[in-house]
């Protein structure tokens, strides 16, 4: 039985040219900035997102840590939101990596308003951490790939500008923001201090992130890296795939988007309990409570079927498209649920 797996964009398998770049990549020592393949890269994530300078890293978590590592001082305050990566998914990196103090804020579906930012900024008080950094996830995971309105972030940044506070924007699906509205990504990250993205996910790489900034932050960032023990040595035949990723799979994310679209239209026109107008990138969150199931004994069902998805609560799963799932994959899972749904 083929299976397919819409558990996450991560399972993706890197596709036969990064499989020959990476054969055939250019390495040196990169602690000491010398692999050609990764100044490359680095150099090409730093112009598509219209910053100065990038920094490889391993992971999603990496990028993001050492990013507040870099912004902050310790008893230093980080305003982000109460479902967002860096505070769900981190195993308390912030606290115990930075010493900093996370500040949650509840959402509309994983958007935080300006307003509610500017609100939770702490006054110059000796009792009260500095609020140091806001942290905005774009697309938002949890709340189903949502992203961030270009006049959001535009009132973001005002208000940071005005109260002195650096804003890094967790982008480890940045891509699919930027051609979900259809702009270039520097015109998302134009308004951060600091942006990590994947290239292991939708860009299908099979491992790595980029955070980009400021050169001379990138240039305290890259002693983090070595901090937590970042320094891959001859990196480039990991960064000629991200290279590779970056030229050739940004685009074909739009053919993501649409399968998740056709996915959850087709679920919630046979009542399924899905938020529509959440579905804007590649991430469909079915919820099943209605149907007197939880969802890890769905999730057994549809496993039982060939497919795979992730537990996202107690009756919530999530459900990723990617490359490598087809529409006729799609039509297959939509039937499977159609069948599922009517057994009860």
């Amino acid at each position: 039985m083929n299976v397919i797996d819409l558990r996450s964009d991560t399972v993706t398998q890197p596709t036969p040219q990064m499989r020959d770049a990476m054969y055939r990549a250019e390495v040196g020592d990169d602690v000491y900035g010398e692999d050609p393949t990764v100044n490359e890269l680095e150099a090409l994530g730093a112009h598509m997102t219209g910053k100065e300078a990038g920094l490889f890293v391993a992971s999603g978590t990496m990028g993001n840590q050492v990013a507040v590592m870099t912004h902050t001082n310790r008893s230093d305050e980080v305003i982000c939101e109460a479902e967002s990566h860096i505070f769900f998914y981190e195993v308390s990196g912030m606290a115990v990596l930075s010493g900093v103090q996370a500040r949650t804020l509840p959402s509309v579906k994983g958007i935080l308003s300006a307003e509610a930012i500017e609100a939770a900024i702490r006054p110059q008080d000796i009792h009260q951490p500095k609020s140091a950094l806001i942290c905005l996830e774009d697309t938002h995971n949890r709340a189903g790939g949502t992203c961030y309105p270009l006049e959001t972030l535009a009132a973001i940044r005002e208000v940071a500008d005005r109260r002195k506070v650096l804003v890094h924007i967790d982008g480890a699906r940045l891509f699919n923001a930027a051609v979900a509205q259809g702009v270039q990504a520097d015109k998302i990250a134009q308004y951060a201090d600091s942006v990590q993205f994947c290239l292991s996910k939708g860009l299908c790489a099979p491992v790595g992130t980029l955070l980009v900034g400021r050169a001379d932050f990138i240039t305290r960032a890259r002693r983090y890296r070595k901090m937590l023990g970042g320094g891959m040595r001859q990196a480039g035949i990991l960064a000629a795939a991200g290279i590779v990723g970056l030229q050739s799979m940004v685009e074909r994310l739009a053919e993501d988007h649409e399968n998740a679209r056709q996915l959850a239209e087709a679920l919630a026109s046979a009542e399924f309990a899905i938020d529509l107008s959440t579905v804007q990138t590649n991430i469909v969150i079915l919820d099943v409570s209605h149907m007197g199931v939880k969802a890890a004994d769905f999730a057994a069902k549809l496993k039982e079927a060939g497919i795979l998805v992730s537990i996202f609560g107690e009756y919530r799963i999530r459900m990723v498209t990617h490359h490598g799932i087809t529409s006729v994959e799609i039509a297959k899972v939509i039937a499977t649920l159609h069948r599922l749904l009517k057994k009860g």
